[in-house]
Order: structure tokens, then C-alpha cells, then sequence
């Protein structure tokens, strides 16, 4: 468990905070209108005796998860026992024990000033989405996106590796190339990094 102070990434109306929980170290993070103390958290994901008190000290009101998996929804029903509604996209809404609103594709969602667009980028998941902060050069990709490669499609009931390099290339690839990349795990990395390499994927199959 790795505490969330210093801030991730922070401008004059924006912070986040990157919050890693849980045995596989899901990256959480919490998207915070310096502005107007509104937040949400991107994925509920482990920890919830730790992350959700966290979360309400810093403003959530909202979760939005970027896919159903197991791990990253294990504070789901604390989040919403707390008063923080959850959202998922209908594709994967089975997968969590319970939310409040179905998340679609090119929604805008308001986080005090700032907007967070869904991006729909199925393949790990059917209703994997990933989330880009409008006006700022971030992208959070859950597993859709990695440094080096995109999320894993081996071993996931319904994945599809075509699928996921389709929405790569034709939904995240036309991002700037300076846009920072958070995903679920590990390291952040950019579009501009990992744009040149997608042929490289496709040939090895993963």
C-alpha cells in the first residue's frame, strides 16, 4: 500500500492522486477539481478499509470504473455503503455485485470544472473504457493500455486481442502524443511513446 501524497500530477485546477492497493498493485486514483473540491475515483479497486476513508477526505462523490475485473472492484460495495455512487459501462455491469449508473460511450463527466470523457475500448472486457481528462494531456486506460503493449487477452473470458488493438489504434492513438497514459498497474508511459509500436504487438500476437 503506497500512500498518495505527494500528488501524481498537479496543475493550477487539477490534482490526482495515484493510490496502489491490493496484491496485483491496482493503480486507483483519485481526479480532484482543485478549483471546487469535487472528485471522483477511477476504480474502487482493493483496500477499502484504507482507500474509500481516503477518498471522502479528498472529495469523491463518484466512482467510475473502467472495467469489471475482480480486482479492480473489491471496494465497490464499500463505496457505495459509504454514499459514493458507482459507475460501470453496460458491458461489464454484470461483473460488479452492485452500481448505480451505467457509463456509455462519449459520455462527459463533470467533476466540479473539470470533464472526464469515456473513451469505449472493449477487448480485455467487453465494457472496458478508458477516461480522458478534456483540456489535459491525461488518459486513464484501466487495462486497455501499458507501457509496451496492451492488456492481457490470453487468459479472460470474452477478451479479444483484435478487438483491443482496433480500439488502441482507433480510438487512444489519435490522442496528442504528449498525453500521459495511467493505467491500472504499474508505470505511467505516453501515446507518443507507445504509438510507434503497435505493429510490433500485432506481429507477436500479444
Amino acid at each position: 500500500m503506497t500512500a498518495p501524497r505527494p500528488a501524481h500530477f498537479e496543475t493550477a485546477d487539477v490534482r490526482i492522486d495515484k493510490i496502489i492497493v491490493g496484491p496485483f498493485e491496482n493503480n486507483s486514483y483519485v481526479v480532484r477539481c482543485k478549483t471546487t473540491g469535487n472528485a471522483v475515483l477511477i476504480d474502487a479497486a482493493n483496500e477499502h478499509d484504507f482507500l474509500i476513508p481516503l477518498a471522502l477526505r479528498l472529495g469523491v462523490r463518484r466512482v467510475l470504473t473502467t472495467h469489471g475485473h475482480w480486482d479492480h472492484i473489491q471496494a465497490v460495495t464499500a463505496a457505495r455503503d459509504a454514499g459514493i455512487d458507482v459507475g460501470i459501462a453496460n458491458g461489464d455491469a454484470d461483473m460488479l455485485p452492485n452500481y448505480d449508473f451505467v457509463i456509455e460511450d462519449e459520455d462527459v463527466h463533470q467533476v466540479g470544472n473539470l470533464r472526464l470523457r469515456t473513451i469505449h475500448n472493449p477487448g480485455h472486457t467487453p465494457g472496458s473504457i478508458s477516461f480522458e481528462l478534456v483540456n489535459h494531456p491525461l488518459l486513464f486506460t484501466g487495462d486497455t493500455l501499458f507501457p509496451g503493449g496492451a492488456g492481457n487477452t490470453s487468459s479472460h473470458k470474452q477478451a479479444s486481442f483484435t478487438q483491443i488493438i482496433d480500439s488502441i489504434d482507433r480510438r487512444l492513438f489519435t490522442l496528442p502524443a504528449a498525453t500521459l497514459v495511467l493505467p491500472g498497474h504499474g508505470l505511467d508511459t505516453t501515446i507518443g511513446t507507445e504509438r510507434p509500436h503497435i505493429q510490433q504487438w500485432v506481429d507477436r500476437g500479444w
